[in-house]
C-alpha cells in the first residue's frame, strides 16, 4: 500500500503573499484566511476543492463553476485520464492524485471540498475535509457502510460546516408538490410504499475474475483501492463496473436509493427502519445450476423495510424495494397505456385515501388516477429552489458563502445520513442472504445452512445492529487497509 509522508502545509501568511505577487494561480484568496470562520471576502466567492474530477465529479465541479460565484481552486484525481477534461476546463486549478497530500499540503488554500469517488472512499475524504472545517458536498450515497454513515451524521453537528449529498432530487420541485398534496389530504395516511429501478446496467451476481490485467499508465491502482482490501487489477473495474462489488460499491440501492427513497423519506418524515427482509435473484452458475456470489450484489432484489409509524402514517409503514428490473403490480387507477413511474424506476405512495407517484428525483408527480393531477388547485407552502433539482449545486454553494445555519440546504448530513443508513440497512439483508454457517455431519461431510434468507433481521437504531443474526453486524463497519483511518 502506497504510505503518504506528511508534510507541513503552506502557511497562510506564505499564500497570501504567493497570491499577491504570482502573475498565475489563484484570483481569489479563501474567505477563511481574510477573515475567519463565517467571513464574507469582498469577492463573495467560494473556492471548492475536487477530489474524484473525472465522470459525475467533472460534471459536479463544473456546476458549481457555473453559479459563478465558486472558483475550483484545486483538482485531486487517481487517474489523469478521468481527469484530463477538467484539467483542461481549469488550467490555473493545481492538480493532486493523493487526497491526504492535496488537504495536507493546501489546507489553507481552499474553503470547501467537492467528493465524487467510488462509495468505499467518500467517508474517510469527506470527515477529513470536516475535520478542517471545510464545507463538503459529497455523491450519493453519503458513505459505502452504516457506522460511516452515523459518524458523517455526528461530525455534521460537532464542525458547524455547510453540507450537502448529491441526491439533486432533493431541491426539485416534485418532491415539495407531493408534500403539499400530502398536507392537504388527498392521498390520506400512508402505509406502504413502492420504490423500484431497472438498474443495474453494470455486471452484477458474477465471480471475481480469475484474470488479473496490467495497470493503465495513468492509473495509481493503489491510490483508488484507497480503504478496501487489496486485489490485483482486473479489466472493466474502472471507472464504472466497481458498483456491483461490495469491496467498494453499494449496488442498485446505493446508486438509485437516494433518488428514489428521499421522496418518501421527506414526504413521510421517516427515520430508521425497525426491520428489513429480503429476496434476491441468483444466476446460473453452469447449465444446471443456480447460485450466488457473496463478493458482488446480486442481479436482482425486492427488499421490504418496516419504518415506525407516526404522524403521518396509517400505522407502522411497510417499503417495498425492488430493483433488476422487478416492479410493483399497477395500480388499478393508472389507465393501461400510462406509464409507471418514468418507466425505468418509480415511486409510489398508497394511502387511506389515495395514491400518488413520481419519478426518479421526484420528478413528473402524479395523483391517481392521474387525470384528478390537472383537477386539484393546492396552495404553494414550501419555497422552491432556485432551479430546481439543478439548483442543488448553486444551493449548496451560496450556503457555503452565507456560513453554516444561514441557508436551509435540501440534503445536509441531518438528512442524507439517516437516508444513506436506510439503504444501507436494506443491503444488509442482502448481503446477509448469502452469509453461510458450515455444518459437519456424522460422515465428516460438510454442508452449508444460509441462516439470513428466510428471517426478518430486526435492526437496532441506537446500537447500531441487527440483534437476531449476528452474522451480519460484520457489513456494518468495514475494517480499513493500513493508511486510512475515519477521523
Amino acid at each position: 500500500m502506497k504510505e503518504y509522508n506528511s508534510s507541513k502545509g503552506t502557511s497562510r501568511r506564505n499564500f497570501i503573499k504567493s497570491t499577491a505577487i504570482a502573475s498565475t494561480g489563484f484570483m481569489i484568496i479563501p474567505r477563511h484566511v481574510m477573515g475567519g470562520t463565517g467571513f464574507l471576502a469582498p469577492s463573495d466567492r467560494l473556492i471548492v476543492a475536487g477530489i474524484g474530477v473525472g465522470g459525475k465529479g467533472e460534471s459536479d465541479i463544473n456546476s458549481f463553476a457555473q453559479t459563478g460565484k465558486a472558483d475550483i481552486g484545486f483538482l485531486c484525481d487517481v487517474d489523469d485520464r478521468r481527469a484530463a477534461n477538467s484539467i483542461a476546463r481549469f488550467p490555473k486549478a493545481k492538480y493532486y492524485k493523493d487526497w491526504r497530500e492535496l488537504m495536507d499540503k493546501e489546507s489553507g488554500n481552499f474553503d470547501a471540498v467537492s467528493v465524487s469517488t467510488p462509495d468505499h472512499n467518500h467517508a474517510v475524504q469527506t470527515l477529513a475535509a470536516m475535520e478542517l472545517g471545510k464545507h463538503v458536498y459529497v455523491q450519493k450515497p453519503l458513505t459505502h457502510d452504516i457506522y460511516e454513515a452515523r459518524k458523517l451524521t455526528e461530525a455534521a453537528k460537532n464542525y458547524k460546516v455547510v453540507t450537502q449529498m448529491g441526491n439533486q432530487g432533493a431541491s426539485g420541485d416534485g418532491v415539495r408538490k407531493l408534500k403539499e398534496w400530502y398536507n392537504a389530504d388527498l392521498i390520506g395516511k400512508v402505509h406502504t410504499v413502492y420504490c423500484w429501478t431497472d438498474r443495474p446496467v453494470w455486471p452484477q451476481g458474477i465471480p471475481w475474475p480469475q484474470k488479473s490485467a496490467p495497470v493503465p499508465q495513468e492509473l495509481d491502482w493503489d491510490l483508488w483501492l484507497g480503504t478496501a482490501p487489496y486485489k490485483d487489477y482486473i479489466e472493466g473495474l474502472v471507472p464504472f463496473n466497481w458498483r456491483g462489488w461490495w469491496d467498494y460499491g453499494t449496488g442498485a440501492l446505493g446508486d438509485m436509493g437516494c433518488h428514489l427513497i428521499e421522496a418518501p423519506y421527506s414526504v413521510l418524515k421517516l427515520g430508521y427502519p425497525k426491520d428489513v427482509q429480503c429476496s434476491v435473484g441468483s444466476v446460473y452458475v453452469d447449465e444446471f445450476r443456480r447460485g450466488y456470489f457473496p463478493e458482488s450484489c446480486p442481479p436482482s432484489s425486492h427488499v421490504i423495510m418496516t419504518f415506525p409509524g407516526n404522524e403521518r402514517t396509517d400505522g407502522d409503514l411497510t417499503m417495498h424495494w425492488m430493483d433488476g428490473g422487478i416492479k410493483p403490480m399497477r395500480p388499478e387507477e393508472l389507465g393501461p397505456n400510462e406509464t409507471f413511474g418514468d418507466g425505468g424506476n418509480g415511486v409510489l405512495f398508497i394511502g387511506t385515501k389515495g395514491k400518488m407517484m413520481c419519478g426518479t428525483y421526484g420528478e413528473n408527480p402524479q395523483l391517481l388516477p392521474t387525470s384528478k393531477t390537472a383537477e386539484v388547485n393546492v396552495p404553494q407552502q414550501y419555497d422552491r429552489v432556485p432551479g430546481g433539482a439543478d439548483g442543488h449545486y448553486g444551493q449548496w454553494v451560496e450556503g457555503a458563502i452565507a456560513g453554516h445555519g444561514k441557508k436551509e440546504m435540501s440534503s445536509p448530513f441531518e438528512i442524507a445520513g439517516p437516508l444513506t443508513e436506510t439503504l444501507l440497512i436494506a443491503n444488509l439483508a442482502i448481503r446477509g442472504f448469502d452469509v453461510r454457517k458450515p455444518v459437519v455431519n456424522q460422515q465428516g461431510n460438510t454442508s452449508y445452512e444460509y441462516p439470513g434468507r428466510d428471517i426478518k433481521m430486526i435492526w437496532d437504531a441506537q446500537n447500531i445492529r441487527v440483534t437476531n443474526l449476528d452474522e451480519v453486524n460484520q457489513f456494518v463497519k468495514r475494517d480499513y487497509r493500513n493508511g486510512y483511518s475515519l477521523g
